[in-house]
């Protein structure tokens, strides 16, 4: 990645050559099945397999149980994984664990920042298809069951012929600095009472990025802000988010006095980086896979050292 704060996103992270061309093929997974390099992530409940705390088990293919679903993931573009350079590999989602229900398996959030750059790159990429999936098996022209087809990456709708493709939802994150360089934490109101992270929100169709930023600010703390600075993004599969990373001034026109919405946002405080190292044995920050993480470590100048890896 060609800047600091980029390699900062987890993420973000890949080894992977998608493959686009292949999924064209009609005999796809017959070939893949056929060829003993082929590599199957398994994904149970939402988490993968591992092979270790910190790589996935890739299996082969008569290894995994009968997969409900499966996506053909690309070619693996690593040089420093156990497989070679240009092994496929299919996520494959499971209804049963079977005879692997034992191992360890691990959810993206908690081993995201911890794995290699194919691994995090293969695990956020199977498990956002994956989650489109299960919530296109229906047509939103004729209600009727849709089919995936082309490598797992199209659903069909057999009665109209119509084909649906994969959707994510563009959401904003942001890093809000004051005069003094402070910046704002929230407490959303679905968490501890202790945890605080930036404010973020979804963007509404027919709004810029930007103008997204300014309005979700306002509406979550009463602050207005100018000057809204892209930093990068982050996939974000929980189920289907982009995060789109910003830092932002408070507008000079206008105070720093808080209004939580009360209702997403129940409190509100500004740190300095002095006073947010002192917090950090009474609050929660965000976990290192996060893009909020990357931000508030980009804003204090490097690594906060609260126990979290």
């Amino acid at each position: 990645m060609p800047n600091s704060f980029l390699s900062r996103l987890p993420l973000s992270r890949f080894e992977i050559d998608r493959d686009n061309l292949a999924r064209e093929r009609e005999g796809l997974f017959e070939e893949l099945w056929a060829d003993p390099a082929t590599r199957i992530l398994p994904i149970f409940q939402g988490s993968a397999l591992l092979s270790s705390p910190t790589s996935l088990a890739l299996l082969p293919v008569d290894a995994v149980p009968d997969a409900e679903l499966r996506v053909y993931l690309g070619r693996s573009t690593s040089t420093t994984s156990p497989e070679p350079a240009g092994t496929p590999i299919v996520a494959a989602l499971l209804e049963d664990a079977g005879h692997l229900a034992e191992s360890d398996w691990a959810n993206l959030r908690a081993v995201g920042s911890q794995l290699s750059d194919r691994d995090a790159g293969i695990f956020t990429e199977a498990l956002g298809i994956l989650n489109w999936h299960a919530s296109h098996r229906f047509s939103p022209r004729t209600g009727e069951p849709t089919v995936a087809e082309k490598g797992g990456w199209v659903r069909r709708d057999p009665v109209s012929n119509t084909e649906v493709f994969p959707r994510t939802d563009a959401a904003i994150i942001v890093g809000i600095t004051d005069a003094d360089d402070r910046i704002l934490l929230g407490s959303n109101a679905l968490w501890e009472s202790n945890r605080y992270s930036l404010l973020a929100g979804f963007v509404e169709p027919g709004e810029s990025l930007e103008s997204a930023v300014i309005r979700e600010v306002f509406e979550e703390s009463g602050i207005r802000v100018v000057d809204p600075v892209y930093l990068g993004s982050q996939p974000w599969p929980f189920p289907a988010s982009l995060m789109l990373g910003f830092l932002a001034k408070v507008d000079p026109a206008h105070g720093t006095e808080t209004t939580p919405d009360g209702a997403e946002i129940l409190d509100l405080r500004w740190f300095t980086r002095d006073e947010l190292a002192a917090a950090l044995t009474e609050i929660k920050l965000p976990g290192p896979t996060s893009i909020a993480r990357a931000i508030l470590e980009e804003w204090f100048g490097g690594h906060i050292d609260d126990g979290q890896r």
